[in-house]
């Protein structure tokens, strides 16, 4: 694969401190940027969520409508280049805009899958001649896309995928099996489809409705996303010519993962917008609802769930756009009209698998926290269907399952990062090597001479943990050797500590940005910070601890947890004020309150 220069690594978050002047923030939008997020939220508003209910009965007619309404207003061209017929814009802005999206229900997986794993793998892989017949209809709409991959024994493990694709004489090819869970597979008019050539080259083919031979079963009757078509499509015999090949016959695989990449960190932007939405829901519930002669927004415990569900929220916006400024610095380097463009594009988008996982699990539990705790707050009624919460609680659920399930993806954090490192293109074991020499020499009273700023004082303990990460990894490494990949528990607690250090770190860079700015709510974003990463690493010191005492026993495990308790030492916050702080100005903005 083509080798794309970074300025900033993939994985790089745990091998040093990070450049704050490369870590983009939602601060540094453009008037465009944000003049589009409006229209797409203006969209949603007045055209998406009046007919949610005609979408939950499966009326997919107004899906088709929605969709092409979207079309028109430009919604659906931002990922596709100028030329044809999209209006090629950032990676920060198209997240902006499937933010915005994310309030939409159902709809959010309707206008995702269209805009993302359906559009991106032609973007990306397509010839010039498959970008110009296909683009322009998708950018306008005319024609919707889906993706086809998962398979019925097939789903994790999709290059176990039966699915034949047999050539024939005159080049061409006849596609047979059949594909399940595909969005929009009711009414979209071209598929993303991978099969093997002959039962043996995984390769993705450019499928559309007219070639024949494609049917679909009825809905599967879903717990949530009702208003979304999700079927099993069946592929018999279907023709397709020799100029429909997406990408290189055989290496359909870099095509599939790399779209599951960036659909894993778009996924996050679309929790992004739930959350967000949410914590709206129930401010607004709360200020309603009077027990013992008061609002229940008024009670200090209901502050606090607000204040965390804020918190979190702020975590998941900075991670998620600080990624989007790694997408669009390293994209940036790629010359599309190349001859190995899609080559170049696919090594772009794998420099940040790590980053596209870490969002993705911490987008889709960070929505279960905050939806969670909006249907408490709406107590019974949360409960029951008259109320929205209760359909937000349901469609939350498959965010954990789809775009590859949270262990697999906590699985591939570490795992992506060793074989990366193997591969000499990031420098993982020389950062183990130089943290073990570091903690031979650590003095007892490490981490007490922690800057006398709140923010500051965070980044110093953000380093510990740094530390830790890597020392946990390093004794991992060592005791399992070759044998590592079949140890996962160990590999998704590192998972785990890679999350919490990235989120942390992405909450706490941002917060020091702003007031470096002199952003006039800085203050409110150094509470949201504080908040989150105190409780974030309050989970990293806890999942190191239970990753240590799987790997040693005894001395050897009190001594390694002495080194952590140094690595990681620090004053507690005063997380009361903190929340009644946050929690009074969610009240008083009616939303999230930046």
């Amino acid at each position: 694969m083509a080798k794309v220069e970074a300025r900033v690594h993939g994985g790089g978050f745990l091998l040093g401190p990070a450049d704050d002047s490369l870590v983009f923030t939602p601060e540094q939008f453009d008037d465009d940027t944000r003049q589009i997020g409006a229209l797409a939220e203006e969209f949603i508003r007045n055209q998406v969520l009046p007919r949610l209910d005609d979408l939950e009965e499966g009326r997919h007619e107004h899906s088709v409508a929605l969709l092409r309404a979207a079309g028109e207003l430009g919604l659906l061209a931002g990922d596709i280049p100028v030329k044809y017929g999209g209006l090629g814009l950032s990676k920060a802005t198209t997240t902006y805009i499937a933010e915005k999206t994310g309030a939409a229900s159902s709809f959010a997986i309707t206008m995702g899958a269209h805009t993302g794993i359906g559009t991106l793998p032609i973007v990306f892989f397509g010839t010039p001649e498959q970008k110009q017949r296909y683009l322009p209809s998708l950018a306008s709409g005319e024609r919707i896309a889906a993706y086809a991959l998962t398979e019925p024994d097939a789903g994790s493990d999709a290059l176990g995928a039966k699915t034949r694709a047999d050539r024939q004489p005159d080049g061409s090819y006849r596609l047979t099996g059949q594909k399940q869970w595909i969005s929009n597979g009711a009414f979209a008019d071209l598929f993303v489809v991978y099969a093997k050539v002959d039962g043996e080259q995984f390769t993705a083919f450019v499928v559309e409705r007219e070639f024949g031979g494609l049917t679909h079963s009825s809905e599967w009757r879903k717990m949530g996303l009702k208003g979304s078509s999700t079927v099993t499509i069946f592929l018999d015999n279907v023709p397709v010519p020799a100029a429909n090949v997406l990408g290189q016959v055989g290496r359909g695989h870099v095509i599939a993962f790399n779209t599951l990449n960036i659909g894993r960190w778009k996924l996050a932007a679309g929790c992004l917008g739930s959350c967000k939405e949410l914590i709206r829901m129930a401010v607004a519930f709360a200020r309603e609802r009077r027990q013992f002669g008061r609002t229940i927004a008024s009670f200090p415990l209901t502050q606090q769930k607000l204040a965390r569900m804020a918190a979190r929220t702020y975590a998941l916006e900075s991670m998620v756009y600080r990624t989007a400024g790694l997408f669009d610095d390293t994209l940036s380097q790629v010359d599309h009209e190349a001859e190995d463009a899609g080559l170049k594009a696919a090594a772009a988008i794998a420099e940040y698998a790590v980053e596209a996982s870490i969002n993705k699990v911490f987008g889709s539990e960070a929505l279960d926290f905050v939806v969670d705790e909006a249907v408490q707050i709406h107590g019974g009624y949360g409960y029951v269907q008259d109320y929205p919460v209760e359909r937000a609680y349901r469609d939350a659920r498959i965010n954990r399952i789809f775009e590859g399930t949270n262990e697999i993806n906590r699985l591939l954090i570490p795992g992506t990062l060793l074989r990366r490192a193997m591969k000499g293109e990031i420098p993982l074991m020389e950062a183990l090597g130089r943290v073990q020499q570091e903690l031979g020499s650590l003095s007892p009273l490490a981490g007490m001479d922690a800057p006398a700023d709140p923010l500051g004082a965070l980044r110093a303990q953000i380093e510990g943990a740094r530390k830790a990460a890597l020392m946990v990894a390093g004794l991992g490494v060592q005791k399992y050797m070759l044998q590592v990949e079949e140890e996962q528990e160990f590999l998704a607690a590192a998972g785990d500590l890679a999350i919490e250090l990235f989120a942390a770190e992405s909450a706490v860079i941002r917060a020091q940005k702003a007031a470096a700015a002199g952003h006039p709510e800085a203050a409110l974003h150094a509470a949201l910070a504080r908040l989150h990463a105190a409780e974030g690493l309050e989970r990293f010191e806890q999942t190191a601890r239970l990753a240590l005492a799987g790997l040693e026993q005894g001395d050897t495990l009190r001594a390694q947890l002495s080194l952590l308790r140094r690595l990681l030492r620090r004053e507690p916050e005063n997380l009361v004020a903190l929340g009644r702080e946050i929690g009074a100005r969610v009240v008083e903005s009616g939303g999230y309150p930046l």
